[in-house]
């Protein structure tokens, strides 16, 4: 097969609810429109008409502590979706009562939405390069979790940004599954939430913003579809 080896898939996410923890996958299937079942769920604030209506962690921090699972993994668009609360109660995602609790957190009123494509701000898939995780957290003087930036897709080797303008092809054979990876991921302040405990430290954003000019991560479109796996081997189209 064509391409360099840049190394090996050593992290699946894929997130069932906009801002609410993940869920970590040993394989996860590759459709047009992103990983089947990421972000096929949100909470949106009522009236908002912006391009960006969700209400997420930047309403509420908290929202990071919320664990969302699917009970069907395989089959997201039609599985039942169980969210467990900070505090251990459990809720069918379609609760009136968690949407209390996630609208009231955030102060304001809202709805659940179910998108099947995924609500997505821009890219439908988000890789990342161990190299990257490990210079941030350097710079922040203590390890940064790969759950503050919320990727997708973790491969270890070089920063991400050597590899934009590529594609990038998981596991073996022709018929592999492909990403081509189109531009870095500007960061907001959601990486200043800390997704253990939810609370904020701006320094984190100074640190993203002064020394990798708010860029973390890369977004990337599907060129052919499949499943990829942990410890699939990686390698960069030119």
């Amino acid at each position: 097969m064509a391409g360099v080896e840049i190394g090996r898939v050593v992290e699946l996410n894929r997130y069932p609810v906009k801002s609410m923890r993940g869920m970590h996958e040993d394989e996860v299937q590759l459709n047009w429109t992103g990983l089947a079942g990421d972000r096929q769920y949100a909470f949106v604030k009522s009236g908002d008409t912006t391009r960006v209506p969700w209400l997420t962690g930047r309403d509420f921090s908290e929202l990071v502590l919320f664990q969302a699972r699917y009970a069907d993994p395989v089959k997201p668009r039609t599985s039942a979706v169980q969210v467990t609360a900070p505090d251990g109660a459990v809720f069918d995602i379609r609760s009136p009562e968690l949407l209390r609790r996630v609208a009231g957190g955030a102060g304001c009123e809202g709805f659940l939405l179910q998108i099947g494509r995924g609500t997505f701000d821009s890219g439908p898939v988000s890789v990342i390069g161990t190299a990257t995780l490990e210079q941030v957290s350097r710079a922040a003087g203590r390890p940064l979790e790969v759950a503050r930036f919320r990727q997708n897709i973790v491969i270890e080797g070089a920063r991400e940004t050597e590899w934009l303008g590529g594609t990038l092809v998981f596991g073996d054979g022709d018929d592999a599954p492909r990403i081509h990876l189109n531009e870095s991921i500007n960061r907001c302040v959601m990486v200043t939430i800390d997704p253990l405990t939810a609370k904020r430290d701006p320094a984190v954003m100074r640190i993203v913003a002064e020394r990798f000019d708010t860029k973390i991560g890369a977004y990337g479109a599907p060129v052919r579809t499949g499943v990829i796996k942990i410890g699939d081997p990686v390698r960069l189209i030119r």
